[in-house]
């Protein structure tokens, strides 16, 4: 704790789980007497000042014309490039990762000197983004920067783990070398072009084919028992979770209590829940088995009906549903994958994009779960892989042994305490 209050100025991606990472993180802080203010994106007004935080939003865009809420670009681009999803990995840099990070650049572009108001009228003490993508205002403001990376532990290059987005196993390196040379072909004039212009507003020129820079503090969310076998420096610290306590707390409801069976939850994510076909296929499966299953439904949630072993809403408090729940279906977003074993639960993954594909294949080598082919799953290998692990007695004393060891080393607090050491180390 700081001998004052401090004002701690948040930057998160404009994403579910990013942002509701930084939301936890930032009621720690609120609650120790610091004023938290959040950068967020413009679709985000009034859901983050009914948390008890200031705004001072920004855009990435134009403004669209309509309406809009959380998130909205991306849902939008997931679903109209969804049909990328079906190609291998090594085919998606060029149609699908290289279009996200010019997406991506641009918008860090286009809020630059949005930032840099933003600065001016909060004068933070302490700056902290979790992105994916540098905005260089952040950097020249002259205050400590502390980085969240609560996307992929695979963002953080180190010797001897597998390339980020391929999702490769750790125990085969095979392929590595020619998928980071393509990722260098179909991204480097991107990343040289970026990095020219973060160097022309002040900042420093960005490290090799990276697009964002190292903090004065950093941290990154993925617990030990499934991280990748390193050593990083000492201005790195890893957070085993960081699982907000702001949800509503969670009932099951009478549909679902009164029935047996074990109980699933399943969500593709804010933004894979957008692929409508997807969601019908896995639901018109598990309507056969025996099982109870709460649905996040997503933003497109009129369009998907549910059989009588399920509920659902748009919306689900996450953080309160999965204690009650026997295993979890999920795209394999690391906010999901580390929630999941925060609480001790086995997984089927369904990897769409981004760092899906490697967290899908870090719980299947790891043994914490299942991961099937997401356009091409049998039905009997999506109904075999909920009967393996709901009858794997074994896994699951072992994911509850994991989750009790996460949840002790409580990440949040942990978080909230380096970000106030960084501001002190600024103010000294």
């Amino acid at each position: 704790m700081t001998d004052r209050p401090l004002t701690v100025l948040f930057v998160p991606e404009s994403a579910y789980g990013p942002t509701n990472n930084c939301v936890g993180i930032a009621d720690v802080l609120r609650r120790r007497g610091h004023r938290v203010v959040f950068a967020a994106e413009a679709s985000w007004r009034g859901r983050l000042s009914a948390l008890g935080f200031e705004e001072d939003l920004i855009r990435l865009a134009p403004p669209p014309d309509g309406g809009e809420d959380a998130g909205r670009f991306w849902k939008d681009f997931v679903r109209d490039t969804a049909p990328e999803f079906r190609k291998p990995t090594s085919e998606q840099l060029g149609t699908w990762i290289r279009p996200v990070w010019e997406e991506l650049t641009a918008g860090a572009r286009y809020c630059e000197p949005q930032l840099r108001a933003v600065i001016e009228r909060v004068r933070p003490d302490v700056i902290v983004e979790d992105n994916v993508v540098a905005f260089p205002a952040l950097l020249t403001a002259g205050v400590p920067f502390v980085r969240i990376t609560s996307c992929n532990p695979l963002e953080i290059r180190s010797p001897g783990v597998p390339p980020a987005f391929s999702g490769y196993p750790a125990g085969d390196d095979s392929d590595w070398a020619a998928f980071r040379a393509e990722y260098d072909r179909t991204h480097r004039a991107l990343w040289s072009s970026f990095s020219d212009w973060v160097a022309e507003q002040g900042a420093p020129p960005l490290p090799e084919l990276e697009f964002i820079h190292e903090g004065d503090v950093n941290l990154y969310v993925y617990p030990e028992a499934a991280d990748y076998a390193r050593v990083l420096p000492p201005h790195w610290h890893r957070l085993d979770s960081c699982v907000r306590e702001t949800d509503d707390p969670f009932t099951l409801p009478p549909a679902l209590a009164d029935r047996d069976g074990a109980l699933v939850y399943f969500s593709l994510g804010s933004l894979g829940s957008a692929d409508v076909e997807l969601m019908r296929r896995v639901i018109g499966v598990l309507a056969r088995t025996p099982y109870r299953y709460i649905v996040s439904k997503g933003p497109l949630h009129a369009e998907i009906e549910l059989p009588p072993n399920m509920w659902g809403a748009e919306f689900l408090p996450q953080a309160s549903v999965l204690p009650l729940v026997d295993l979890v279906i999920t795209h394999g977003g690391n906010n999901t994958t580390t929630e999941a074993l925060h609480f001790g639960k086995p997984m089927i993954v369904l990897p769409l994009f981004w760092d899906q594909y490697d967290n899908a294949q870090r719980m299947r080598e790891l043994g914490f779960g299942v991961r099937l082919d997401t356009y091409r799953f049998t039905d009997e290998e999506l109904t075999g892989a909920l009967e393996l692990l709901l009858g794997d007695t074994s896994l699951r004393e072992r994911l509850a042994a994991t989750g009790a060891v996460v949840r002790n080393r409580d990440g949040l607090r942990r978080a909230a305490g380096l970000i106030e050491e960084a501001a002190a180390a600024g103010r000294a």
